[in-house]
């Protein structure tokens, strides 16, 4: 499931997703950077705090090692901020996933389950960068041949998705019994001080507002998909899965909350921009 998401992924990228890189370089490192750092920070102290049990609170700190997704880009779009910005940082923080991520649980949930990076590296690759690598190639060589494609890819991605919610909260039905509550409530604090401190990180070093408007969206947005999977991998799906699991559906809703405020008081280059 996680494959097929990733393949859509794929097949709505072109290398132009990477100009930003050289359009603006310092909004692409502030963006990547902050996102490295911030939500795995985050995740890493409410795990601690929490009172979970290990591998419950490892999935705290997984879906903050994970990466962003294409929600935030949509969430991006709808609240006219830089969505260039948003697509580039999203691609670029996907496919250093397979190497980042790792390091990073390995570093902040070690504590927590045994990690075994070059086995969670390899399970990534497979889960996101093979798929991705397959939808790009498919994408350039059927271009403008696949409309229905096009079509497709996001309704079987939403179903992919509901499925994987379904499944974890099946197999972790009794644990969310227990904790559902309270890791709501924690899930919640880390999706929220992922757009504040995304947000303030992109303002102190200078970034304009539109950016950092656009950071603070590609930090407190992950990838709950990819998380739910590599919690699959390890074989801690109904534990490791359960963070992501919420994490998913109550960031589109805080997303959503957030890109509708920041719409109706978009910067006022981006209004002028509209208007002309």
């Amino acid at each position: 499931l996680i494959q097929i998401i990733m393949f859509g992924m794929g097949t709505s990228m072109s290398i132009k997703d990477f100009a930003g890189i050289i359009k603006s370089p310092k909004g692409v490192l502030v963006g990547v950077t902050a996102q490295l750092a911030i939500m795995p920070i985050i995740g890493y102290v409410l795990a601690n705090i929490s009172g979970f049990t290990p591998e419950i609170a490892a999935g705290i700190v997984l879906i903050g090692c994970s990466p962003s997704g294409v929600a935030s880009n949509v969430m991006a779009y709808l609240a006219k901020a830089n969505l260039a910005l948003s697509i580039t940082i999203t691609s670029i923080a996907t496919l250093l996933a397979p190497f980042v991520t790792p390091l990073l649980m390995k570093l902040l949930a070690g504590q927590f389950v045994e990690i075994d990076v070059l086995t969670m590296m390899w399970s990534i690759t497979k889960m996101i960068i093979l798929p991705i690598g397959a939808g790009l190639l498919f994408n350039y060589l059927l271009h403008g041949k696949t409309k229905w494609l096009d079509d497709i890819m996001p309704m079987l991605s939403m179903l992919a998705i509901g499925l994987i919610i379904i499944v974890i909260t099946a197999a972790g039905r009794d644990s969310l019994l227990d904790i559902g509550g309270l890791l709501l409530l924690l899930v919640l604090v880390h999706n929220l001080f992922g757009y504040l401190l995304g947000y303030w990180f992109a303002r102190l070093v200078g970034m304009d507002e539109r950016d950092s408007r656009t950071i603070s969206i590609e930090v407190g947005m992950q990838n709950g998909g990819l998380a739910s999977g590599i919690a699959n991998s390890l074989g801690k799906i109904a534990t490791m899965g359960l963070a992501p699991a919420v994490f998913g559906p109550l960031m589109n809703i805080t997303g959503s909350i957030l890109a509708s405020y920041w719409h109706k008081s978009a910067p006022e280059k981006v209004v002028s921009e509209i208007k002309s």
